[in-house]
């Protein structure tokens, strides 16, 4: 290749390099294959102002920890010359940039560093001919030329700094703002969903599923926006695996059953998917990314209308999921913009709800599982939307989910589960839903310290426990929990409105049983304690047994 290209590991070794980028560099391949990047390009040391290995380090950890390219502003970079041309560093300045490639786990595999040396342009070197000397104005001119483009270079790196930093201060802000709106969401969602399942009137269990209903719209909306915003800033965890196919559209069809019904819209699925079919995605992810086609595909589409889901392989051990409908269409004008958020088209003068969120993060979501989200439409003749994902070898395993359920299947032994929370309305919340479980015995206290004294008196059969609690987070509530002999055996269910992937990981690391994500619908807070409680021993088990 023509161009200055070297390929780098996670580890920042190298793994290849052009010829041309050799030649610059004054580099030999057989000497610096499998050396890390610094070992083989030091800073001068005859510079006491040189950063080139401090910038450069700073940009490829940033490609690691995004999985997103990073340009750099132009570098003073002196490279080393060779012992047989006299040694010492020449003074050279570059315009770099990184880009990562990643596998099909969506992790970097490797980082590819592309350079074009600008020295030229910004130092322009002095011929040993006298007769080519340049004057001293022009001398001037080229120093005040060099100084002006190093200024400006730096300015633009300040800005990108002052860029990120920005952009760490709005996932904060979104950090926040979830947690505050997910607290009142919870009990919104909560009771709204306990009334529909009571014995109300028509009218009135009418009107409580359109407040759940509306609130569950605000939650999508609200977990949309913070997806996107964890996409951009290179947050997003995945937890790429083996995905069969089949099973997950199975799942997928159920869910959307319903809706295609209530709109008299026909599903088909491809009858021949074999089994051991399997891409390599986050089974979540990839769910939530199916859940919206589908949707769309029955939402924009005409009464008596069909919806087929196709699978074929692709080239490149890859494989196609399509989402084809009979609906409306697009023109060309319109899928130039299909995939900006918030664009809705003309869905709002067509009266169909939305945030015009979904597809733009479906595309962000199937690029970040390493796939492609593609599209295809003829305005009146329906849609095909493509999901383009790597394939992977099925592993034996069962995922299926399954859903908490009102009355359980058998009869449950008494128990004790304690609830640390400090809002009087989520504990009314878990009460009214325990009330399904009349054999479950709820022990409550709103501040940490009252709650850890309760653990050690009553000994519970499981600890239902909120993470922002006034007098001491619930992080360091755990950590007490276990290390107290007493209380250590007890399962752990977080309860909170922190729905960061991050914290959620480091908890279940920590030991946590299980994380739920407030707003907590009904009927899953009751299949956790349907798995979780008959597996601990009550307390009168436990004294016995000792």
């Amino acid at each position: 290749m023509p161009g200055l290209y070297m390929v780098l590991d996670p580890q920042l070794r190298i793994q290849a390099a052009t010829d041309a980028y050799l030649n610059a560099t004054m580099t030999e391949r057989e000497k610096v294959i499998g050396r890390h990047i610094f070992a083989v390009f030091p800073d001068n040391p005859d510079d006491p102002d040189a950063t080139g290995t401090t910038n450069l380090r700073a940009s490829l950890e940033r490609v690691i920890a995004t999985r997103l390219p990073d340009a750099m502003a132009v570098q003073q970079y002196d490279v080393e010359r060779p012992a047989e041309a006299g040694g010492g560093f020449d003074t050279r300045y570059w315009s770099p940039g990184n880009s990562p490639v990643l596998g099909p786990d969506g992790q970097v595999r490797y980082i590819i560093h592309q350079a074009e040396d600008v020295t030229e342009f910004v130092a322009p070197q002095r011929r040993g001919d006298d007769s080519r000397q340049r004057s001293d104005d022009l001398r001037e001119h080229t120093e005040r030329m060099q100084a002006e483009i190093m200024r400006r270079s730096r300015e633009l790196d300040e800005a990108n700094r002052a860029l990120r930093a920005a952009d760490d201060a709005k996932n904060q802000f979104l950090s926040r703002v979830s947690h505050e709106l997910r607290t009142p969401l919870n009990a919104i969602l909560g009771f709204s969903e306990l009334l529909t399942l009571s014995e109300l009137e028509v009218g009135y269990r009418t009107w409580a599923g359109m407040i759940h209903s509306a609130g569950s719209h605000l939650l999508a909306l609200l977990d949309d926006v913070l997806d996107i915003a964890r996409i951009e800033g290179g947050n997003l965890n995945l937890a790429v695996e083996p995905v069969p196919i089949r099973a997950l559209l199975v799942e997928v069809l159920d869910l959307v059953g319903p809706i295609a019904d209530a709109a008299d819209v026909r599903l088909n699925q491809s009858p021949d998917i074999p089994g051991d079919w399997c891409v390599a995605a986050d089974r979540q992810r990839l769910r939530q990314v199916l859940m919206n086609l589908l949707s769309n595909a029955i939402k924009y589409n005409h009464p008596t209308g069909t919806v087929t889901v196709a699978v074929e392989p692709e080239p490149g051990e890859q494989f196609r999921i399509n989402v084809i409908d009979s609906g409306r269409g697009m023109t060309q004008e319109s899928l130039k913009v299909l995939f900006t958020p918030f664009e809705r088209l003309d869905a709002a003068k067509a009266g169909f709800q939305g945030t015009g969120l979904g597809l733009s993060l479906s595309r962000h979501l199937t690029t970040s599982m390493a796939g492609r989200l593609e599209v295809s439409s003829e305005l009146g003749e329906g849609s095909t939307f493509g999901v383009v994902l790597p394939s992977a070898v099925a592993v034996p395993g069962d995922h299926e989910v399954g859903e908490g359920r009102l009355v359980p299947e058998g009869t449950t032994r008494p128990a004790k589960v304690l609830y640390v929370e400090d809002v009087l309305g989520n504990i009314r919340l878990v009460e009214d839903i325990l009330a399904h479980r009349p054999t479950i015995t709820l022990i409550s206290a709103e501040r940490a310290s009252v709650g850890l004294d309760l653990a050690r008196q009553h000994v519970p059969d499981l600890i239902l426990l909120d993470l922002h609690l006034p007098d001491m987070s619930g992080d360091e509530v755990f950590e007490l929990l276990r290390a107290d002999p007493v209380t250590s055996h007890i399962p752990v269910v977080a309860l909170s409105a922190d729905a960061t992937a991050h914290h959620i990981e480091q908890l279940r690391q920590a030991g946590v049983t299980a994380y739920l994500t407030k707003p907590v619908a009904v009927r899953e807070l009751l299949a956790t304690l349907d798995r979780l409680l008959p597996a601990a021993p009550s307390h009168r088990e436990s004294r016995s047994l000792r």
